[in-house]
């Protein structure tokens, strides 16, 4: 009977100090990827982006490339708001399409055909994004689409 009332009080301590923890990294917070300008729309302007190609953008691609993302609810709690941010990060490092007018030539048509590489393999947009937000899986036409839309402006001078 002793055994079990110890045990019982070590598993409140522990579901108390990991309540305590989970309640304490909620005042933790990321800093938010927010800029005035709307997402894409410096590339829009600059690369002349047509409606479609810009919504599947808008969609796919722009909370992590770009200067600007969409919260869901869900980045409010963490971790999952460090996981979010993490994934910002790493994507805006990798191209970040606001950023993408201030290339040089040489390397706008470097992103291009990544950009062309990652979607003909179907790495993007990443899965881990697309399992939480299922609108921006890219169907086979949306992809040949932004293919083409790529391929067109490569070779930039």
């Amino acid at each position: 009977m002793k055994k079990n009332r110890k045990r019982t009080k070590a598993y409140k301590v522990i579901l108390t100090v990991l309540l305590s923890v989970f309640v304490l990294m909620q005042f933790i917070t990321p800093q938010r990827n927010l800029s005035p300008v709307p997402a894409g729309q410096v590339f829009v302007d600059s690369f002349k982006v047509d409606a479609k190609v810009n919504a599947i953008l808008s969609v796919s691609c722009y909370d992590c490339h770009s200067n600007n993302t969409q919260y869901p609810w869900y980045t409010n709690v963490q971790p999952l708001g460090w996981f979010m941010a993490d994934h910002i990060t790493e994507g805006k490092e990798k191209l970040n399409f606001d950023d993408l007018p201030n290339y040089s030539p040489r390397r706008i048509n470097s992103k291009f055909s990544q950009i062309i590489e990652q979607i003909e393999k179907g790495k993007m947009p990443l899965s881990s994004y697309t399992w939480m937000h299922s609108g921006a899986r890219l169907n086979k036409e949306e992809q040949q689409l932004l293919i083409n839309y790529f391929d067109k402006h490569l070779n930039i001078k």
